[in-house]
């Protein structure tokens, strides 16, 4: 009964000898499709169709748009530091470079010069990326390591150097702008409303990740994980370490150009300050690893986290900066597979039915956070405060309530709030990790009584 259809197995205890009583009992499977990859597939497609309908306000709209190339671009990226173990710190290169083509694209097809419509900017600013990584990636793949860190490094520099002496071509300091509305609509679509661009950068964001995603699977990008994990047995097979790298960071660059021509669409402007600099190239390594670099999934967590700290922390404080510093090193610290990892080992915990026993103690870490963050960032306001706006006056306002930097008052009950909060988390913690080693005992222990059964 093997088919290209569902293949349906069911076994019973009645079917079974006494002998095989104890086996634990199969459950139905479907082959060749994978039901579960499917399912996960259509919600990301759904949620990428329904955001703008669920979230309505302008603001929601313009960071869902952000989200979409974001995604695109830090999924680039781990192509380079998840898959590839190559710590980049000149990405923004790519993305930035693949803007500034896709946007004088975009001017030339506005005067007539060239028949590009708007739907294919992104894949114009793609190619650049692919140019561009073609270019300088045949000489930052030909080291690895600490080395090719710092390649990359002096790479982005240079380039961003490079833009103050092309002002013709990189705008000077005002950048480039363009009208995104320009030749006939596209299926009635002329992209001058935020809501059909936000839909042509989710349509890119969903095909981008359903072909990197599929990369994982091709024969380079298995031999990639293995360039990663032990290139000296790499070698040994007969493969080219720094070809392999060499043809993973192309692809990178393609799919980063593309989430450049993407943002170019999205503001219609691209300047040279914001695009090009080291800060860019060290968001996207800092929000792929709190995402977790380490599954594919991962970086879009890590998007998304971006845009609300570009857009609603920094809003609320000038120290949002130093917030996500402190949350990067504790995640260094205790989770350095970044979010994406905790909810994996959640997951597996939840599948072997354990994680009922945690319920309260994570209510009770959300609980003890409350004044610990609470003191914390208290005390961060007002030091601010006093560095950055001590002209006008001791008193600043922190949500609600009014704290004196001038008085004693205020430090001592910040600095209490925080101490509470670190002792509270100290004895959850301790319990939590007693409960989750008694778990993961248990968890050992029901995998190898499988294994015998």
């Amino acid at each position: 009964m093997s088919t290209a259809q569902d293949h349906l197995e069911h076994s019973t205890m009645a079917a079974r000898g006494p002998e095989d009583a104890s086996r634990p009992r199969r459950y139905y499977r479907f082959k060749p499709w994978n039901i579960g990859r499917y399912l996960i597939w259509t919600l990301f497609a759904l949620a990428l169709i329904a955001a703008p309908h669920v979230f309505r306000s302008s603001l929601a709209l313009t960071m869902a748009s952000q989200i979409g190339y974001l995604i695109v671009i830090c999924l680039s990226y781990n192509i380079l530091l998840g898959q590839g173990g190559m710590l980049s710190f000149g990405h923004a290169v790519y993305t930035g470079l693949g803007s500034f083509i896709a946007i004088h694209a975009m001017n030339l097809a506005g005067k007539g010069g060239w028949p590009i419509p708007l739907v294919l900017i992104p894949l114009v600013g793609g190619l650049a990326g692919m140019f561009f990584a073609t270019l300088f990636g045949f000489v930052t793949t030909k080291k690895s390591g600490t080395t090719f860190a710092m390649i990359t490094l002096g790479i982005g520099e240079l380039v961003a150097a490079m833009s103050l002496m092309f002002p013709t071509f990189f705008g000077g300091e005002g950048g480039v702008t363009t009208d995104r509305v320009y030749g006939t609509p596209f299926l009635g679509f002329n992209f001058g409303p935020q809501i059909q661009v936000y839909y042509l950068i989710a349509a890119y964001c969903f095909v981008c990740t359903a072909l990197m995603y599929a990369f994982t699977g091709t024969p380079l990008g298995r031999i990639l994980n293995a360039v990663r994990d032990n290139p000296e047995r790499v070698e040994f097979i007969g493969y080219n370490t720094q070809r392999v790298r060499y043809f993973a960071f192309i692809i990178a660059g393609f799919f980063a150009g593309i989430g450049g021509g993407l943002a170019a669409i999205n503001f219609e402007i691209v300047n040279a300050a914001d695009s090009l600099n080291a800060i860019r190239s060290g968001g996207y390594l800092l929000f792929t690893f709190l995402g977790g670099a380490t599954f594919f999934f991962g970086p879009i967590i890590g998007a998304v986290l971006l845009v609300f700290a570009s857009v609603l922390l920094s809003e609320l404080s000038k120290a949002w900066q130093l917030y996500f510093g402190l949350v990067f090193v504790f995640m260094v610290m205790f989770a350095p597979g970044g979010i994406a990892s905790l909810i994996m080992m959640n997951l597996r915990v939840a599948k072997f039915g354990k994680f009922n026993r945690f319920w309260g103690l994570y209510g009770a870490f959300a609980l003890a956070a409350i004044p610990l963050v609470v003191g914390a960032a208290a005390l961060i306001e007002m030091i601010y405060h006093i560095q950055l706006n001590s002209a006008l006056g001791p008193s600043l306002d922190f949500f609600g309530v009014t704290l004196n930097t001038a008085g004693a008052a205020s430090w001592a009950g910040s600095a209490a709030l925080l101490l509470i909060g670190v002792g509270l988390i100290e004895v959850i913690r301790r319990r939590f990790v007693r409960a989750w080693g008694q778990a993961q005992e248990e968890i050992e222990a029901e995998i190898k009584r499988r294994e015998l059964a």
